[in-house]
């Protein structure tokens, strides 16, 4: 084969550079030539990108975020080191941080920022699927508001937590120093200033402290 032939195969493998007029918060993709991504085609899709934050949407997009910044890294380590050390105290349950993602009943895949699973849910898995994405509706979640996270997506997808099954669910923004907590079949309450939040139902006994993560760095 000659010269031509070998440069059509280098170009071929030469990435993609997408160039957009403004900033995105997140990019959603959707998987060319079908309506979705098999659940083992995207956890191969996640796998092949190890360095990017990516979720699945109920409708199959695939939504790639921007990492966290230092602050807000920060700030996540601080709510799921205490949750951690909490639940290893407590015994019912296992802490988990930001690389973990769930399969939600309505098909979607999420990582929160800190989140908890009972042991009684987590027993329904067998030790190979716990290697991969976990099916299942973790009891709590916390999400933690980082600069490039909107507000009003941010408060969407908490609903979405609490409609396929979350029992609490909190929405952290350390620069207003709020808390949104959202319960299963309740109203959103917002808690401004305060310096500590207890937990309740499946995590009843935990208290997050909010100084560091209102201070942040």
């Amino acid at each position: 084969m000659g010269a031509g032939g070998r440069a059509t195969r280098d170009n071929e493998r030469m990435p993609q550079v997408l160039t957009f007029p403004e900033p995105i918060s997140s990019l959603a993709v959707r998987p060319q030539g079908r309506e979705k991504f098999s659940d083992e085609d995207y956890w191969a899709f996640c796998m092949a990108n190890p360095d990017l934050h990516i979720e699945r949407t109920a409708e199959g997009e695939i939504v790639v975020a921007p990492p966290a910044g230092g602050e807000s890294d920060y700030r996540n380590i601080k709510v799921a080191s205490q949750l951690d050390r909490w639940a290893e105290a407590d015994g019912t349950g296992t802490a988990f941080g930001s690389s973990v993602q769930y399969f939600l009943p309505d098909g979607s895949g999420l990582s929160p920022d800190a989140s908890w699973v009972s042991n009684e849910t987590l027993s329904r898995l067998t030790k190979q699927q716990r290697k991969k994405f976990l099916r299942l509706t973790p009891e709590f979640v916390v999400e933690v508001l980082s600069p490039s996270d909107n507000l009003k997506q941010a408060k969407a997808k908490m609903e979405v937590w609490v409609a396929n099954g979350v029992d609490l669910a909190w929405l952290i923004d350390g620069d207003a120093e709020t808390v949104y907590v959202y319960r299963k079949g309740r109203p959103t309450k917002a808690r401004r200033h305060i310096q500590e939040l207890a937990g309740e139902g499946p995590v009843a006994g935990f208290v997050l402290k909010l100084a560091a993560i209102w201070r942040g760095l």
